[in-house]
């Protein structure tokens, strides 16, 4: 069986990105973003037409402790940071994106009643999407629960299930 693309005349097949903690990708209309989230965020940056997206899986919102670890996209400026490369490099102003925001839960409910580090790491998300003038168009944040993400890009929102903790 030949692989669909241009080489044969057929469309190429939508490709499927699994982002690990701390990945960045790139995607565009009828390719498939998924990740597994428990403190940490996942956001997703589109085109208001839904074309061409980025999605990032970040670890840590603190800024690291080291310069060796400034690109690290497992950190969250230097993933908005790529993504907005990224975006840039396929004509989308990262500026005029919507974004979705997922993730931050308490992955310790029975020990951290108070805040805890999903929340940090969700104060950070909105704030840097607001100072960027991004637009949140949907979330699923917080609470005890695991989420597994999965949008494929296009009209519809992303795919969220929970697994309480």
């Amino acid at each position: 069986m030949l692989p669909n693309g241009p080489q044969n005349g057929l469309p190429p097949r939508p490709r499927i990105h699994t982002l690990h903690p701390g990945n960045v990708a790139w995607a565009e209309r009828g390719d498939r973003l998924e990740t597994l989230l428990g403190s940490c965020v996942a956001i997703v940056l589109t085109d208001p037409r839904r074309t061409v997206a980025a999605m990032c899986h970040v670890v840590h919102t603190r800024p690291p402790g080291s310069k060796q670890f400034d690109d690290d996209t497992a950190y969250g400026e230097a993933a908005l940071a790529a993504m907005a490369t990224g975006l840039l490099a396929r004509g989308i102003s990262p500026g005029l994106c919507e974004a979705f925001v997922m993730g931050g839960g308490n992955m310790f409910p029975a020990l951290i009643t108070q805040a805890h580090v999903g929340d940090h790491n969700l104060r950070w998300a909105f704030a840097a999407l607001a100072r960027s003038r991004v637009r949140v168009v949907f979330q699923d944040v917080g609470g005890a629960t695991y989420r597994r993400i999965g949008w494929t890009v296009g009209a519809q929102l992303p795919e969220v299930v929970s697994v309480a903790v």
